[in-house]
């Protein structure tokens, strides 16, 4: 039956015009922002864009809010929350349907949040998802080449983003007007594009002194990374991470200055971010007792791979075995051979694997990805479809002071192999490989 009802759903796809599906959506959003009687419009909504980042800085944001003694709601691929209650996301998509969405966002009102963070994804806004949802902060982390098929090109992927700038709304709370606020990562390139959209109030942040006129700028100094974490200092105010790698310090910075944006104050900010040692699926050390390191982390586009291994450097190690795949369904295929330049450019020992290859041969993606290993020139490697397997290979090959990366795929709770949702969870099965020795 659901085999079935993807072939239908697919087929009508290709025969509707894209406007109608656009008005098909919008249509969706609008009846579900209707039944559930318009949440967003009770709590100060946070919007969070950009290519990397986006998890982590939504997780972030509501653990400072949090600390700042405001009860928060969370959506994000990672994980949901409202109020005290966290879980992992179970779903395959970072912004949830219409309706599920409007309904956790009803739960948050319905909990007593004065607070929702949502992280917003250019294929959600491809589909209106955003429409149903009054932001009052849109905060973008940074910009580079993804989803390209979905979107056609670059510019169109730039301004599918731009869409939850413009979609900031005049609200009031309680009596009191909400002001509209743009947040942006003044070290990126698409800063001042983000910047330029009507906003009541604008901040950017940066690590490189980077200062856009008129603008109020959070900047971190003293900057240092290290092996248990890093450290940095706002305005003389002292904060440490317990998450590795200097993109995590534009994340945190970039939830630092949503907090400054909503009057929290910098010690208070601070404070929060001192008690996070990890999230979920995002560049998580699993210790299980071995006298090698594990690492699951969710990079699966170039840039963000190359930052993975930039703080891989942080660590003391050996050699470093790496188990990745791509994603299939006709996703960024562009991108498989320059993940293997990168991987080979970095790792010792490279195993390819099953991503989520959904109704597309897997040889032919381990393949794309393997073109670009030969093309670096390197060769040890081997592929190994069954991702399982592949993990099981890779820890059986890890000696004494190794490093096991498995990337791709994080803290995401399913796997999709053609129409199948297989339970799946890469920390799950580390730990489960491990016990088996």
């Amino acid at each position: 039956m659901l085999r079935c009802c993807m072939v239908i759903k697919s087929f009508l796809r290709k025969i509707i015009p894209k406007s109608l599906l656009r008005f098909y959506h919008l249509l969706l959003v609008e009846l579900a922002a209707l039944f559930y009687g318009y949440p967003s419009r009770k709590m100060i909504v946070i919007g969070i864009t950009g290519t990397k980042g986006k998890s982590s800085t939504a997780y972030l944001t509501a653990k400072i809010l949090e600390e700042a003694g405001y009860k928060v709601g969370l959506t994000s691929t990672v994980l949901f929350k409202i109020g005290a209650r966290e879980w992992l996301n179970p779903y395959k998509m970072t912004m949830l349907g219409r309706f599920r969405l409007q309904k956790m966002l009803r739960e948050m009102v319905g909990a007593g949040c004065g607070y929702a963070v949502v992280e917003t994804s250019s294929e959600g806004i491809l589909q209106n998802r955003h429409r149903g949802i009054a932001y009052d902060v849109a905060v973008f982390t940074n910009l580079s080449p993804e989803h390209l098929e979905a979107h056609g090109s670059y510019a169109n992927y730039r301004a599918a983003k731009a869409e939850l700038f413009k979609s900031l709304k005049k609200k009031s709370l309680g009596g009191k007007e909400i002001p509209r606020i743009i947040i942006a990562n003044a070290d990126d390139q698409e800063a001042e594009y983000y910047l330029g959209f009507p906003a009541d109030k604008k901040f950017t942040f940066t690590l490189e002194n980077k200062v856009v006129d008129g603008i109020m700028t959070i900047s971190a100094a003293d900057i240092i990374l290290g092996a248990d974490g890093s450290s940095f200092r706002v305005d003389g105010q002292n904060f440490s991470l317990g998450i590795l790698g200097r993109f995590n310090i534009y994340n945190a910075l970039a939830a630092v200055t949503v907090a400054v944006s909503q009057n929290v104050t910098l010690a208070s900010a601070a404070a929060a971010l001192a008690k996070i040692d990890s999230i979920p699926g995002r560049f998580e050390i699993i210790e299980a007792g071995q006298p090698f390191k594990i690492i699951i982390d969710y990079a699966h586009e170039p840039a963000s791979m190359e930052e993975m291994f930039a703080a891989t450097n942080l660590l003391a190690h050996q050699r470093i075995i790496h188990v990745f795949g791509g994603t299939g369904g006709g996703r960024d295929k562009g991108k498989r051979a320059a993940m293997g330049k990168i991987s080979a450019a970095n790792a010792d020992y490279i195993i390819i694997t099953n991503d989520d290859p959904y109704d597309e041969d897997q040889n032919k993606i381990a393949d794309d990805i393997i073109l670009g290993i030969k093309d670096a020139g390197h060769q040890n490697f081997e592929k190994i479809l069954d991702r399982r397997k592949a993990i099981q290979k890779a820890l059986a090959l890890a000696d004494d002071n190794d490093l096991v990366l498995v990337t791709g795929k994080g803290a995401e709770q399913a796997m999709m192999v053609g129409e199948k949702k297989i339970p799946w969870d890469d920390r799950k099965i580390v730990i489960e490989i491990l016990n088996q020795h």
